[in-house]
């Protein structure tokens, strides 16, 4: 009692007479960004810090009682969880004043420092209105700093108080876990046990006659009539649920099931096979308190075998839901049939075992059993379950060897239990034995049951995880209608689907894995409120040096950022296929104020998500500033195409769909990006420019100011040729083609008069560059047929020469050669 009075006293002391309520603030020294006036009067605290600091004195006071508690005398485990129960309501509360209270701080100061700097002693000084305005803030700002100097002291006693809690119950659990008492095989335990007999069967008498006395005394016929309809809806439950099941689901062998139709099945079976039983062992139970019928002492006895009857049947449930005995297309895991049940035929066995010995535990405590007997109990009990472990890893042994003394090669025909699990199950078998021989009988005990916890939590996440996978990959990530109905009515592409579903399988597949483990670990003395303590100060906020860490300040940041660039996306895909193509715009400038508009976004974005992390335009420009530096050594090119890309995009001397001519490349501009230019060249390869080349090189755009094109054809007529019938025909060919405009008219130029050729050149223009290549070509064919049949083309080949004018003469050598060959030949004449 002196020492809790003492604390009070101290706590009274530490906080002041600035924690009353009616008593004026005393002068504190202020931040060094506002010091106070020192010939300043005390001003009075307002209302609202009067009711916050009460509440601040109140939660002080709790926490001086906890702390009291805790060192005055050693406090069982059920103590020290209420303490922490006590004690987490109230971190919470100082942790939301100490968070309500930061905007009002800074926004005080915000308003002090719009006055300015105080001026010096040898200055002039302002006038009283701005004195007594500066010190009306400077007192706003201490009174709040105050305040939460006081929440943030009493949260980090709250802490304190919670981590010695969970030191002190993982302490206790340590060595009520490490107690050594005699080996099983003791004589010296098997002959105290043999002394007590006589003193635990009277005790047990005793027991059953007062549970006799007990319901006969409140036994009426209408209680018996209750208690027996509960028993026998119960026992209807649990024996019917075996004949239910295979009416409700239905597991056809034979049969291919999905990957859902298994896992609702497995539901199924988990379901009809377990909650039967749990709700029957739950109406008994409820049955009996109601009617007045249990004795105090018999309750945890009751409890402990209406309980192991439900456990029972939920173990055995579970492995028939997930191994399937039987039904391997049904079969959750990768298994093979015989393994499948023999791991279905253990998980029965070591649930009974552990079924009957929690109910003989619960029995001993209810008659006070003597230690002995209570020692050996559990070892017999610690030893059964780790012989059954045994067991199964012998059989799964025995098989391997057999199979790999077949004659012929070793060829396995199913999936057996891996090496990793037997050797961890062979470890564990070997622990829980000489735990058990050498007196350690409570860490045996505990490790067989942390043993068949973590298995069923694995199987249990197993399951979850199964459901999880198929819920988000399979419904959003296939061809399924949920995954339909969101493509159409968000504008989401199959592969962003895809790429959701696999996000949300993964952060689900996180929340199960920390679940899981945080089940784990509970029977290890770590609570739960521990890993939530560091969770929530990892999550709210954690300080290195001094700087202040939130994850949930990083995550809404994120979260801010991710809305505002989403929102710049769907507005830059309404510009794209509504609105724009609705104007007169070409492609180029659409392409601009999309992208455009995109940048804006992605700026906007990221300076409310920097805003929101405190992080200020000024405080970004020093950051800048610093790395002003590096940019213009090893990102100088980066920042030069960056630039350049802003400024095609502002002058638009090159735009999306042009045609140009970069180097010895040509194509049409496909994209215009931050760092370059896509280029789609005629072989439909892709051509990737820097934007910088495109500023500062040479680049040939065919389609500048407007996209019509020009075709120009050179050729060749004979020389003895009318020039203008042959400039004539030309024309006509390049008129009647249809993407020949009219206006400029096809012309012809008369270029060159050769020794045996006249050179023409057709100069023709199209609407659109792209139709360049189809246009030269049709007209080569129409050039080629028309001179052809007007017979003024000249001959084919190098170093043939035409010759006009020589007709006369070739008919005058005909005549010769025929009258040679008529003319008679000479007697004698070969």
């Amino acid at each position: 009692m002196r020492k809790v009075l003492v604390r009070l006293v101290l706590a009274a002391g530490l906080l002041g007479p600035a924690a009353a309520f009616g008593q004026a603030n005393p002068p504190t020294q202020a931040p060094a960004s506002a010091p106070a006036k020192p010939d300043a009067a005390p001003l009075e605290v307002s209302v609202e810090t009067k009711a916050l600091r009460g509440k601040l004195d109140a939660f002080k006071l709790e926490l001086d009682q906890k702390d009291a508690a805790l060192s005055g005398r050693d406090l069982a485990d059920a103590d020290l969880q209420r303490l922490r129960q006590e004690v987490d309501p109230i971190w919470q509360s100082l942790r939301e004043v100490v968070d309500e209270l930061q905007p009002r701080l800074d926004a005080a100061r915000a308003r002090l420092e719009q006055l300015g700097a105080r001026p010096k002693e040898e200055a002039a000084q302002p006038s009283a209105d701005v004195q007594r305005e500066r010190a009306e803030r400077e007192a706003a700002v201490v009174e709040i700093d105050e305040t939460q100097r006081l929440a943030r002291a009493l949260l980090v006693q709250a802490e304190q108080i919670g981590t010695q809690i969970s030191d002190r119950r993982r302490s206790a659990f340590a060595r009520a876990l490490m107690q050594r008492s005699s080996g099983i095989l003791s004589p010296d335990l098997w002959s105290a046990v043999y002394r007590s007999l006589p003193r635990d069967r009277a005790a047990l008498g005793l027991l059953l006659d007062s549970w006799y006395e007990r319901i006969r005394r409140n036994a009426t016929p209408g209680v018996l009539l209750i208690v027996g309809l509960a028993i026998g809806l119960a026992v209807a439950l649990y024996a019917g649920r075996r004949y239910i099941a295979p009416r409700l689901i239905h597991r056809d062998p034979a049969a291919e099931p999905t990957r859902m139709n298994r896992l609702l099945a497995a539901l199924g079976v988990l379901a009809v096979g377990a909650l039967p039983a749990a709700g029957g062992s739950y109406l008994v139970y409820t049955v009996l308190d109601a009617t007045g019928l249990m004795l105090p002492r018999v309750e945890r006895f009751v409890a402990a075998f209406l309980g192991g009857l439900a456990f029972v049947a939920f173990t055995r449930a579970l492995a028939e839901a997930i191994l399937a005995p039987g039904r391997p297309s049904w079969r959750l895991v990768a298994l093979g049939d015989r393994p499948a049940e023999r791991t279905s035929s253990f998980v029965l066995a070591i649930s009974v075992v552990i079924a009957v010995g929690k109910v003989l535990e619960a029995l001993n405590q209810a008659i006070a059993a003597a230690l002995p007997l209570s020692v050996a109990t559990k070892g017999i009990f610690a030893l059964l379950a780790a012989l059954t472990l045994a067991e199964l890893l012998r059989r799964f042994a025995t098989t391997g060897s057999e199979e790999e003394e077949c004659f012929g090669p070793y060829l396995p025909t199913e999936t057996d239990v891996g090496w990793p699990v037997r050797v961890l199950g062979w470890s564990a078998v070997a622990a829980v034995i000489a735990s058990v021989l050498l007196g350690y009988v409570a860490f045996a005990t505990f490790l067989v049951d942390q043993l068949v916890w973590i298995g069923l939590i694995l199987a249990t996440l197993l399951v979850a995880v199964a459901f999880g996978d198929e819920f988000t990959t399979g419904a959003l990530g296939g061809e399924t209608r949920i995954a339909t109905i969101l493509q159409a009515n968000t504008g989401l592409r199959r592969r962003s689907l895809q790429q959701i579903a696999l996000l949300t399988n993964g952060i689900g597949r996180i929340v199960l894995i920390i679940a899981a483990v945080m089940l784990a670990l509970a029977p290890w003395g770590v609570d739960s409120a521990d890993l939530l303590s560091s969770v929530r100060a990892a999550f709210f906020g954690f300080r290195v040096g001094e700087v202040t860490i939130s994850l949930a300040t990083v995550a809404l940041a994120l979260l801010i950022f991710a809305i505002g660039f989403a929102v710049t996306r769907i507005v830059q895909g309404w510009l794209d296929t509504t609105f724009l193509p609705a104007t007169d715009l070409d492609a180029g400038l659409r392409n601009s104020i999309r992208t455009a508009f995109g940048y804006l976004g992605f700026f906007v974005a990221a300076a409310l998500a920097f805003s929101y992390l405190g992080l200020s335009l000024d405080r970004i420009a020093i950051v800048a500033g610093a790395l002003s530096v590096g940019i213009g050594f090893g990102l100088q090119s980066i920042v030069n195409n960056f630039v350049s890309g802003l400024i095609l995009l502002w002058e638009r001397p090159i735009r999306v769909g042009d045609l140009v001519v970069v180097g010895d490349g040509e194509g049409h501009v496909r994209r215009i990006s931050v760092r370059s230019t896509e280029i789609e060249t005629f072989d439909r390869s892709t051509l990737i420019v820097p934007n910088s080349n495109l500023i500062s090189g040479v680049v040939k755009n065919r389609v500048r100011t407007d996209r019509t094109g020009r075709v120009t054809i050179s050729v060749n007529v004979l020389r003895n040729q009318d020039p203008v019938r042959a400039a004539e025909l030309l024309a006509r060919c390049a008129d009647v083609h249809p993407d020949v405009l009219k206006d400029p008219p096809p012309r012809v130029v008369f270029k060159k008069i050769g020794d045996t050729w006249l050179e023409f050149e057709l100069v023709a223009y199209v609407s659109d560059v792209n139709l360049q290549q189809s246009v030269q070509s049709d007209l080569n064919f129409a050039l080629f047929s028309c001179l052809n049949d007007a017979k003024i083309m000249p001959p084919l080949g190098p170093g043939v020469t035409a010759v006009q004018g020589l007709e006369p003469v070739r008919e005058a050598l005909d005549h010769i050669a025929d009258a040679i060959a008529k003319a008679p030949r000479p007697a004698g004449a070969a």
